[in-house]
């Protein structure tokens, strides 16, 4: 299938997209990731869910989303990125720069870096009622297994199950 590239703003402030982002796994034998792209008016733009065999801990699954979600932002142009999700412990690391921990510490600290060098990027918090469409998409990116990439660019897919 192919993927629309989207072009970024003229301006860095005139355009901004939210990216929201979800984290699946199921049984303990393989996870899966959720990202979806919302224009300025929150409407879906994309979807893209990701696969993670043989990973069981839920918030290694989160970082690895949002670590995806970022580079899959960057790869689509974009200037001005507002990410979502609902893994509160991991946005507050974030946020306050804490990198340290002996099992998350190289991802949290790749992910602190593409924050600090990509100063229009931002990440804050939402509910999990608010995150339902990247859940959604990180649990058929799980039924897909062992499929390693989808991507879904119809927003009749997720408008029917929401």
């Amino acid at each position: 299938m192919i993927v629309p590239r989207m072009q970024p703003a003229a301006q860095p402030g005139d355009f901004q997209v939210g990216c929201m982002w979800d984290g699946a796994t199921k049984g303990g034998s393989h996870s899966a990731g959720g990202m979806v792209l919302l224009g300025p008016d929150r409407t879906l733009l994309l979807a893209r869910g990701v696969q993670f065999p043989q990973l069981d801990d839920p918030m290694m699954v989160e970082l690895l989303v949002l670590r995806e979600a970022i580079v899959w932002c960057m790869e689509q142009g974009l200037a001005v990125v507002r990410f979502e999700g609902d893994a509160k412990v991991i946005i507050d690391r974030i946020n306050q720069a804490i990198m340290r921990d002996s099992r998350l510490g190289a991802v949290l600290e790749e992910i602190g870096h593409y924050f600090r060098t990509q100063s229009s990027f931002s990440v804050r918090f939402v509910g999990r009622e608010n995150n339902r469409v990247a859940h959604l998409v990180a649990r058929k990116a799980l039924s897909l297994y062992p499929t390693m990439s989808c991507f879904f660019d119809s927003q009749s897919w997720l408008v029917y199950r929401v």
